[in-house]
């Protein structure tokens, strides 16, 4: 089965962050590059065919997520806005067990001081468990088995986010050869041409045998440490043993079954009356739209809320889901978020290394791995 490929696979293997899932725009491909002497030379054009073609049957490990997004504290409240604990993986240091053993058959558990926290899918059956709460939510696939759970885990979705970036607006070169949870990998090297990206670059370590993504870094520019890091720090190829696909409940903890149907809506969106989240009929699904190519691609969200975001929160009173905050929490959230104002009208600023956040007053949200000023350009346009 092709690693890169299938988007089964990917969206496990995966760590979504905010920043990182904006990548667009391409890459010209490089020459070949000096590596270590103990791997044989490939250029760049051979290791993306290696990463496009690369199979993958069975894995477990042990990732290490590092984030230094340069968010103000109040990005500690993503899990809890999300009502999803492994939100909270856009900052900090984080440890993860994942497994892998077929398109229908995968696991991840997120453990921290305080407790662990299990996503697992066994065919049609999910199951989320938190040992903090003693809770667990059990719910069953569509019988075609497109609806998967979303789950960050590890560098290969990551990595097939910049393979989106191939074409003139995107270096591809080769960087120095290295060993990632005690194995030779390769590392292609990904330069934005634009320098109006905050990007500088993005590094991907291959495994020098199976091809599959190790490691996944980003820097931001003018910095010389990775801004989001997420790396094996120990890999097994073999598929896993299928017990560890297999939910069995702790004694006395609380399960609740979940409809199919049901969807989660956005932070601070409460569901609809059918239990789903809102969609367009409901009037709160947000016009997307985009501005620019490549790095410095922005993209601009109607949410369709005159009374703007600050307004949305204190006429609140609802809660998204267990987990969620409730309107007072989301208009602190938003309050402290420094004031920005200009031609383009007014609202609030979040800013970090790799990206840029505006939340304007008439309900709109400008977001791209670009700085404020050219988030500023596009709410203007």
């Amino acid at each position: 089965m092709s690693v890169m490929k299938n988007r089964a696979v990917l969206r496990w293997l995966v760590p979504v962050t905010a920043g990182v899932a904006v990548i667009g725009g391409g890459a010209a491909v490089g020459t070949f590059a000096a590596a270590d002497p103990a791997l044989p030379p490939r250029s760049a054009a051979q290791l993306l065919d290696d990463l496009r073609t690369s199979r993958l049957d069975g894995l477990s490990g042990t990732v290490v997520q590092r984030a230094d997004l340069g968010l103000p504290p109040i990005a500690a409240l993503a899990g809890q806005a999300s009502g999803n604990q492994l939100a909270g993986l856009v900052s900090g240091t984080h440890t993860l067990r994942v497994w892998y053993g077929g398109e229908d058959r995968q696991r991840l558990a997120l453990v921290d001081t305080l407790g662990e926290q299990d996503v697992l899918r066994n065919g049609r059956d999910v199951w989320t468990w938190s040992s903090r709460e003693n809770t667990a939510v059990h719910r069953k696939l569509p019988a075609d088995g497109k609806d998967l759970p979303s789950a960050p885990a590890t560098p290969a979705d990551a990595a097939q986010q910049a393979l989106a970036a191939i074409d003139p607006t995107t270096a591809v070169t080769v960087g120095r050869s290295a060993t990632v949870a005690g194995r030779d990998a390769y590392e292609l090297v990904l330069t934005p041409r634009d320098k109006a990206s905050l990007v500088h670059q993005v590094r991907i370590a291959l495994d020098a045998k199976e091809h599959v993504p190790l490691r996944f870094e980003v820097l931001a520019d003018g910095q010389d440490e990775p801004a989001f890091e997420v790396a094996f720090t120990q890999v097994d190829f073999r598929t896993p043993d299928a017990d560890q696909f297999r939910f069995n409940p702790p004694p006395g903890v609380k399960v609740t079954e979940e409809s199919a149907d049901a969807r989660p809506g956005p932070a601070g969106v409460a569901p609809g009356k059918d239990g789903k989240a809102p969609g367009k009929d409901d009037g709160q699904r947000p016009d997307v739209r985009t501005v620019g190519t490549g790095w410095t691609t922005v993209v601009v969200a109607t949410l369709g809320d005159p009374a703007g975001l600050d307004g949305a929160a204190k006429a609140g009173g609802t809660k998204a889901g267990a987990g969620a905050p409730d309107a007072d929490m989301l208009a602190k959230v938003l309050g402290d978020l420094p004031k920005v104002s200009g031609d383009w009208g007014s609202g609030r600023l979040l800013s970090g290394k790799l990206f840029s956040v505006l939340l304007t007053d008439d309900g709109r949200v400008v977001a791209g791995l670009v700085t404020p000023e050219r988030l500023y350009q596009a709410a203007k346009g």
